[in-house]
């Protein structure tokens, strides 16, 4: 591994559909209000897919943007990662469809399930391809169809939900000030149950009787998990200042995942960390899993919150449980 090379982010892009689902959508839908919603969660709207649109086709768009913003072509790249948990199919993964309607034909392409967590897990291997000179020019994706997997009969889940892809190019750099600074990668199998999809894997594949028992939809132990982000949210945060000798006044922004705008603000007061240094758009997209912070890092970009020599951390956290944060300068 050469220490003087780094994983820089060259090039940010993003996808999401057209259709948009309101808070007054779901008044018609279930037995909830937009003032609750906006309460409990800070979600206003969520973009959602329409038929022709799917993960991988989401994911290739972003990925396509990318790579223009990074000024190479998609033909050049050497890897390509997709973090996601609603995948095309179970076989072949989605970064083999990605990878097709790329042309990027002499790149190596997997999928990548850690949950909300899955873009920074991708991040973080992606960089060390870099570092240790396998990969030059590697594309992180993360990318969610997550209303297809969600149980419009339960009101306390189906309101946070949104579609759509991000994605980064990663590629190397000598220069010291630039790139991946750090990265940290944590998971507890015993919190399983927190957030899950019981049904369509191998312990227990589609029936007629798990289709009725509405298992192939997300699950969740909402208050659990209110309590396991703000926890890991706040560890992570004070894990990525600590390890690169960081204090608020240095950091220009954190982008964490869109779970919940009560989380989020939580986290930072408790850290008395700036609020106005924390990005937040959950109240446009909802909560869209792996592709909230991409979705997020693309958005800072385009309106001027970040861009050359911005010092930015990502902070994520999710099913699994997975966890995960980056120290990245621009």
């Amino acid at each position: 591994m050469n220490s003087q090379i780094k994983a820089a982010v060259t090039g940010v892009g993003a996808y999401v559909p057209d259709k948009v689902l309101t808070n007054a959508d779901f008044e018609k839908m279930v037995d909830t209000s937009d003032e609750w919603i906006t309460q409990r969660t800070g979600i206003k709207e969520r973009h959602v897919v329409a038929e022709s649109d799917s993960t991988a086709s989401m994911s290739t768009e972003a990925g396509r943007r990318a790579c223009r913003a990074a000024g190479i072509d998609p033909s050049e790249l050497d890897l390509i990662i997709c973090g996601t948990i609603t995948p095309e199919t179970l076989c072949p993964s989605s970064a083999c469809y990605i990878q097709r309607d790329l042309g990027a034909t002499d790149a190596a392409a997997f999928d990548l399930s850690a949950a909300c967590s899955g873009f920074v897990y991708g991040v973080s291997i992606a960089s060390r391809f870099i570092e240790a000179g396998q990969f030059s020019k590697c594309l992180i994706i993360g990318a969610e169809t997550l209303t297809r997997f969600t149980d419009y009969d339960d009101r306390g889940s189906c309101i946070l939900f949104g579609d759509g892809a991000g994605a980064i190019v990663l590629q190397p750099t000598t220069d010291p000030t630039k790139g991946v600074q750090y990265t940290v990668m944590h998971a507890d199998g015993n919190g399983w149950d927190y957030i899950w999809l019981p049904a369509g894997g191998a312990k227990l594949p589609a029936s007629q009787q798990t289709v009725t028992d509405h298992l192939h939809y997300l699950k969740m132990r909402g208050r659990d998990v209110y309590k396991f982000a703000i926890e890991k949210m706040q560890w992570l945060l004070a894990d990525c200042m600590t390890a690169c000798n960081l204090s608020a006044d240095d950091i220009d922004l954190v982008v964490p995942h869109q779970v919940n705008i009560r989380i989020i603000k939580s986290a930072a007061e408790k850290l008395n960390f700036p609020l106005e240094k924390v990005y937040v758009n959950i109240d446009r997209y909802g909560n869209t899993s792996a592709a909230s912070i991409p979705i997020a890092l693309d958005e800072a970009v385009r309106a001027g919150r970040i861009g050359d020599g911005s010092m930015v951390l990502l902070i994520a956290f999710g099913a699994g449980l997975t966890w995960a944060g980056a120290v990245v300068r621009l």
